[in-house]
């Protein structure tokens, strides 16, 4: 069974490995279908370097609420949500689970207490952004069999 716990500083070690394993398998695929400009510009240290940065700025954001999802005594997953409340729209604004609870009700765990708490505060809809490259596929999936429609947008970027 999973328990969602509000984060602590505690979990932060966990959550930067749950960073590091989650996201191994998407950010080299990643790199192979974006202009490699694009690329170096983002993660210019490399990928893992920026991203446990910017976890770790999420996890003391005060406009996020950030959860940790427990399971067997471990943190298996963890989930950044905002209220948009101009918008009556609650979003997560990053999720992720360890690769070594998927498939195992993780996820689906921290999603169900996403709506939640966007319920509980009066929310109209709920809204989640990943990728359209090929190392995000798994989650636009999650995603889709969780009820959400795709929005159309399109980002460009120009070599200067």
């Amino acid at each position: 069974m999973t328990d969602i716990v509000p984060y602590a500083p505690q979990h932060l070690e966990a959550v930067l490995e749950v960073t590091r394993t989650a996201w191994s398998p998407v950010f080299p695929l990643m790199q192979e279908d974006i202009p490699r400009y694009v690329f170096r510009a983002f993660y210019p240290e490399g990928w893992l370097k920026r991203q446990l940065a910017d976890v770790e700025a999420i996890c003391l954001d005060e406009e996020t609420d950030i959860w940790a999802a427990m399971t067997e005594g471990a943190v298996s997953g963890f989930l950044g949500l905002r209220a948009h409340t101009e918008d009556s729209m609650g979003e997560i604004y990053i999720i992720a689970v360890d690769p070594a609870y998927q498939r195992r009700g993780v996820g689906a765990a921290l999603m169900a207490f996403a709506f939640a708490w966007m319920q509980k505060r009066g929310l109209a809809m709920a809204m989640v952004e990943t990728g359209g490259d090929r190392g995000h596929a798994p989650a636009r999936a999650a995603y889709e069999s969780a009820g959400f429609e795709r929005y159309p947008v399109a980002r460009y970027f120009r070599k200067l």
